[in-house]
C-alpha cells in the first residue's frame, strides 16, 4: 500500500521559496502530482510529473513553480519560487496508477494521496 508523506510546508514572507517534499512513489505509479486548497476553495492542480519524467503545469504557476522527482529514492519535489501570498493553502501529492494524462490536474484522476503541508505565504 503506497503511503504518501509531505513534508518541507512552512511559513514565508513574500518573494521567498520552498521545496516541498513527497515520500512513499513507487515504480508502478503512473504519474504523480501537487495539488493545493485554500480554506473555502476547491482543491486545484499545481504541476505533474510522469513516470518518464514529463511535467505539465497549471498556466497560472508556470515559471515559478518546479516539480521534480528523485526516481532512485522515490521523493517527489516541489519547488516554489517567488511565492505570494494567494499561494497560502495545504499543499497534498497524489499518485496514480492507471489513467490518462490529460487529466493529471484533476484530483479525480489520483488513487493516492498525502495528508498534505501547510504554505503560508505572508506579505
Amino acid at each position: 500500500q503506497v503511503q504518501l508523506v509531505e513534508s518541507g510546508g512552512g511559513s514565508v514572507q513574500a518573494g521567498g521559496s520552498l521545496r516541498l517534499s513527497c515520500t512513499g512513489k513507487t515504480a508502478s505509479v503512473y504519474y504523480m502530482a501537487w495539488f493545493r486548497q485554500a480554506p473555502g476553495k476547491q482543491r486545484e492542480g499545481v504541476a505533474a510529473i510522469s513516470r518518464q519524467g514529463r511535467t505539465d503545469y497549471v498556466d497560472s504557476l508556470k515559471g515559478r513553480f518546479t516539480i521534480s522527482q528523485d526516481n532512485a529514492k522515490n521523493i517527489l519535489y516541489l519547488q516554489m519560487d517567488s511565492l505570494k501570498p494567494e499561494d497560502t493553502a495545504m499543499y497534498y501529492c497524489a499518485a496514480a496508477s492507471s489513467g490518462s494524462w490529460f487529466g493529471v490536474h484533476r484530483p479525480a484522476s489520483y488513487n493516492k494521496w498525502g495528508q498534505g503541508t501547510q504554505v503560508t505565504v505572508s506579505s
